[in-house]
């Protein structure tokens, strides 16, 4: 069964909940000058707690290729900023190919956040056609600035969509968790990240798990960060800092919690990546594509300029619609009556 996304409500009911995540993407990418090899791009990750930056160098223009021959205290200059990089994150050999480092812990020289606030950009690679603005990588959620790429699960989501949710009856509760970088390669897990869980949602979870309504996780980081937040006793508590909790096959959520509803027949996540990488593990029970459960399919949201963002698992890249081109009809042929001279000749040729 295929329906549109403003159809949602419609298999919702008055009790449910839509947990969404309110990051917003800022803008981490950045073109530097390397003392070894020239110009590159950055991309500023997160700011750790002893204020390093993670950090990847991508090939300029269009940061289409990592770096994997970076060295230990090359530096990169980007105008007042110097990045110098210090060692290997998370470990040394942090390529999934088995040699060099893709992504950096590195110290920073000069006013970063200003710098990236006038002079950076979004993220974004090279299959792009050309830049879209921060604006575009921003969903209707987005209130706390600090992701890396967008968190795309919520970019469906309009605000009449919301005002129709709320109007049935279903709450909508926020939750926050900063993306990093979603270059993963093959085989390559997801990094830690930031994320919080307020207690207002917290308690808006546990009370409509106990009533027996739905939790509906929109997309993969609503996921980690409840799953992040579970308590012993398995209700959601408020809690904040750093997460590594990755849902797969081989750890699941528990039948216990709230933020299992995910991988029942009562959550709603984006479709599980195709291709070498992803950013972020599935539970293995996750089908029907995009919506699990719900009987909804082929969710997408339209982009910039007619784009199409793939959900969380492309965390906000945007890749062209390509349409095949259809063979033209062929009209069949109607004869036109004839005109007034013509019926006249016609007349006269039987004389």
């Amino acid at each position: 069964m295929h329906q549109r996304f403003r159809d949602l409500v419609d298999h919702l009911s008055p009790g449910d909940v839509v947990v969404v995540n309110d990051s917003a993407t800022v803008a981490a990418q950045l073109d530097a000058e390397s003392t070894v090899r020239g110009p590159v791009v950055l991309h500023l990750a997160t700011e750790l707690d002893d204020g390093t930056w993670v950090t990847e160098v991508r090939t300029p223009y269009d940061a289409s290729r990592a770096v994997l021959d970076a060295q230990p205290g090359e530096r990169f200059v980007a105008g007042a900023v110097t990045v110098v990089l210090e060692e290997p994150y998370p470990q040394d050999v942090s390529s999934p190919t088995g040699r060099g480092n893709r992504l950096w812990r590195a110290r920073v020289e000069g006013p970063l956040v200003s710098h990236l606030r006038r002079h950076g950009r979004p993220i974004a690679y090279g299959y792009l056609p050309r830049r879209y603005p921060l604006s575009a990588y921003q969903t209707v959620f987005s209130t706390r600035p600090g992701s890396a790429e967008m968190p795309s699960a919520g970019r469906p989501f309009t605000h009449g969509l919301v005002t129709r949710l709320v109007s049935r009856g279903v709450a909508v509760a926020p939750v926050t968790l900063h993306t990093g970088v979603s270059s993963q390669e093959a085989g390559e897990a997801p990094q830690p990240e930031r994320f919080a869980v307020p207690a207002s949602t917290a308690r808006l979870v546990n009370a409509v798990r106990a009533g027996g309504g739905r939790v509906v996780a929109v997309g993969t980081t609503v996921t980690r960060a409840l799953e992040s937040a579970v308590a012993d006793g398995g209700e959601v508590v408020e809690r904040s800092g750093w997460t590594e909790r990755l849902v797969t096959p081989a750890d699941p959520p528990r039948r216990d919690r709230p933020g299992h509803g995910v991988a029942r027949p009562d959550g709603l996540a984006p479709a599980p990546r195709r291709g070498r990488g992803g950013t972020r593990a599935h539970p293995a029970g996750l089908r029907g594509g995009c919506l699990v459960g719900l009987p909804v399919a082929r969710v997408r949201g339209r982009g910039p300029a007619g784009s199409l963002i793939r959900s969380r698992g492309g965390r906000g890249r945007h890749r062209r619609r390509t349409r095949r081109r259809r063979p033209a009809r062929r009209r069949p042929s109607v004869r036109s009556p004839p005109s007034r001279g013509r019926r006249l000749r016609w007349r006269d040729r039987g004389r």
